[in-house]
């Protein structure tokens, strides 16, 4: 496993801390400036050939580090025109200072300073927004993506919440934009990662020690955070774990046969689908390797579980929603097996989520995964407030279980705080069923043995590679369980 603090995301204010930290050690506020500003200076000197540049600084830090910026260029000989946004005033120590040496003119924004731009410095505003956008710095930005040029940003795009990823009125629409030290939230929670463009971590003096501290507790989703289950030489089917997945109708059958199909290649020894009869008789046509176990209700499935051992359940896709979901749902849980609910086995408690709670909290030590979309989690957990990761971390605790809470930016947490925010996803994933097979993955991993989070994180990444090594567009979910032996592959080759 790497280094996980290479990927740990700080907020605003944690990254604050980080500076107030470091200024105590030795390293001086204006000196976290001077390079801050001189790393987006060498991005942009090794990425860019001398061109007419537009610096737009705020009134505050992040305005400093733009000056700097503008500075560096001139004496570099680029042709440089600054404008300050706001009361000049406002500046603040070492804001202040950099603006005194700054020697050329302090301009109001006019439009045709970015038509004669090639390239723009976004400096106008920090990452720790208290307010929306609006008025005449809303116009400069309106007018900068409307321009089409090159635009650098200082640590996030002006406009979007660091914390959040959430666009304040308006914001830039970056081509780069150069941070410090850790990436923030904003980074890679949507809407913000779009506008943020690529997305360069600078070092700016500031010691890894300093994390400890803080205590941060968010961190971009990769493999330094998890390993894969060991295959033991003398192992087999058994060791390997039994995973069973429930079935729906005869006319609901696709949804499960996806995640048993993800759960045997992501390293499930065993796999059944379990379920009446007639849906069953649909699976034969469909199935070699996945066993079948009749289990028309929630007493037989009791029987199943306990006759086969099951490792992990899986319980959800295309389940059905209402009484019979609720009973089978309750039967597992109550087994010891590790659960992952998704889809209809959420649904099914939108009247009485404290019930399933209730039912989570009898064995706290059998790990729960559950993998809601946007509308499934506000069916469960209600109408939450805050980031992403505030809302699933949230729900985690009030739950206990682990949440997935799905999208382009699945946010995985577990009830102790702990969460990844996950970026490898392409927009191909956006296809019916792909949830199916990322509930399979889960449990496919669940049942060799890893623990909750780290399993939901795994399946999560393991699912987005998966889907970015399909070659070409026309990705459809029955394509995903035959790409994860690749992924595996080079997961354990890496």
């Amino acid at each position: 496993m790497g280094n996980t603090s290479d990927s740990v995301l700080l907020t605003p204010s944690e990254m604050s801390q980080a500076d107030r930290l470091t200024a105590e050690s030795g390293l001086s506020y204006a000196r976290l400036m001077e390079n801050a500003g001189s790393a987006v200076t060498r991005t942009i000197l090794e990425r860019y050939y001398q061109m007419p540049v537009l610096v737009l600084c705020g009134p505050g830090n992040n305005g400093g580090d733009g000056f700097v910026v503008a500075r560096q260029l001139k004496e570099k000989g680029w042709p440089v025109h600054l404008v300050m946004h706001g009361d000049r005033s406002r500046l603040r120590s070492e804001a202040a200072a950099n603006a005194d040496a700054w020697t050329g003119r302090i301009e109001s924004f006019r439009p045709e300073l970015v038509r004669d731009a090639d390239m723009v410095i976004d400096a106008l505003l920090g990452a720790g927004l208290d307010r929306d956008v609006e008025g005449e710095l809303k116009a400069i930005i309106e007018a900068v993506n409307g321009a089409g040029k090159t635009v650098i940003s200082v640590d996030v795009p002006s406009g979007v919440d660091g914390e959040s990823g959430a666009v304040r009125g308006a914001a830039i629409n970056a081509t780069l934009t150069v941070t410090f030290f850790r990436k923030k939230p904003g980074h890679l929670l949507l809407p913000g990662r779009e506008n943020a463009g690529e997305i360069v971590v600078a070092d700016i003096g500031i010691d890894d020690s300093v994390l400890a501290p803080i205590g941060a507790q968010a961190w971009e989703n990769g493999p330094e955070h998890w390993q894969l289950p060991h295959l033991a030489p003398g192992g087999h089917k058994y060791t390997r774990g039994h995973c069973v997945v429930i079935s729906g109708g005869p006319l609901q059958t696709g949804a499960s046969r996806l995640a048993a199909e993800a759960a045997l290649r992501a390293g499930a020894g065993l796999v059944s689908l379990a379920g009446a009869r007639d849906a069953l008789l649909v699976h034969a046509n469909h199935v070699t390797s996945i066993m079948l176990k009749e289990a028309p209700q929630w007493a037989a499935l009791e029987q199943v579980l306990g006759q086969t051992k099951a490792r992990s359940v899986v319980i959800g896709p295309a389940a059905g929603v209402g009484q019979v979901t609720l009973e089978n749902v309750a039967t597992i849980l109550q087994s010891g097996a590790a659960a992952v609910l998704d889809a209809d086995a959420l649904t099914s408690f939108a009247e009485n989520p404290e019930q399933l709670f209730r039912l989570i909290a009898t064995d706290p030590a059998r790990p729960v995964v559950m993998t809601p979309h946007t509308g499934e989690f506000a069916r469960v957990f209600g109408q939450m407030t805050g980031s992403k990761v505030e809302m699933a971390r949230a729900a985690a605790a009030r739950s206990g279980a682990v949440v997935i809470l799905k999208g382009a930016d699945t946010v995985i947490a577990a009830p102790d705080g702990r969460a990844f925010i996950n970026a490898n996803a392409p927009a191909t994933l956006g296809t019916a069923g792909s949830g199916d097979v990322l509930a399979g993955i889960v449990a496919g991993l669940l049942a060799q043995g890893m623990p909750g989070l780290e399993a939901a994180a795994a399946a999560v990444w393991m699912h987005g590679d998966a889907a970015a090594r399909f070659d070409g567009p026309g990705l459809i979910s029955e394509d995903l369980p035959g790409l994860i032996p690749a992924v595996l592959n080079g997961l354990l080759r890496g």
